[in-house]
């Protein structure tokens, strides 16, 4: 079964602990935010397969914020209300937003309504899945096999190499924090991370540069992290 994740958007942190704990208990990869504006900041570093958005948020409300990502993603939104009137269902569902449920309800509920929309969007949408080739300047990523080459020639990374680098390629042009690389590729909290991701990169510049003390592909921006450039 492929991860999908799944972006969960609550002002109120017990609802979003709440939900979060039974996607989990699915096999969901689970995001948190709590408002529109962090949710639409999560949305551009993330692949998100379904949205779940409170109406009633400060900052920036669900309804607002469903028409911002309705500007460039088609991905499931299933609103969340306290309020039970058709009029507000009508309009949740008017602005773009895919299901509704209204609070309190129970978590399988959900889960179940995240389950069809996931149905719907990858076998009936416009979800492509992963793409079988990524490709960046000379680099060639294929997703499939799990095999890189530079410049027509087959390199070999380690297991942990592969993943920064698919990371990295994936999101071209964004710049990753050792943190980030560390709790993305390990899948756990970072701790004094830094020797250890620099280590990987410093291995992976020798198989894919040139001049691994002047890279081409692989770059520091110093004090912030480490990219690929598009």
């Amino acid at each position: 079964m492929p991860e999908f994740t799944v972006l969960v958007t609550d002002d109120d942190q017990d609802i979003r602990d709440g939900i979060e704990i039974y996607l989990k208990n699915e096999g969901y990869r689970v995001l948190k935010a709590g408002n529109g504006l962090e949710a639409l900041e999560l949305l551009e570093e993330n692949e998100v397969h379904v949205i779940v958005l409170d109406i009633m948020m400060p900052q920036m409300d669900g309804i607002s914020a469903t028409f911002k990502i309705r500007e460039q993603r088609n991905i499931p939104i299933i609103m969340l209300s306290a309020k039970a009137e058709d009029s507000d269902k009508i309009h949740g569902l008017s602005v773009g937003a895919d299901d509704y449920v209204t609070k309190p309800f129970h978590p399988m509920e959900l889960v179940a309504r995240v389950k069809s929309q996931l149905r719907r969007y990858t076998k009936l949408g416009t979800y492509q899945g992963k793409q079988a080739t990524v490709e960046v300047d000379g680099l060639i990523l294929n997703q499939e096999a799990k095999e890189l080459s530079v410049e027509g020639e087959a390199v070999k990374l380690t297991p942990i190499e592969y993943k920064i680098t698919e990371l990295l390629m994936i999101n071209a042009g964004r710049v990753f924090s050792i943190n980030e690389i560390y709790e993305r590729v390990w899948n756990e909290p970072a701790y004094n991370a830094e020797n250890i991701v620099a280590v990987h990169i410093r291995k992976i510049r020798e198989k894919i540069e040139t001049d691994p003390k002047n890279p081409r592909y692989l770059k520091v921006v110093w004090g912030v992290g480490y990219k690929i450039d598009k």
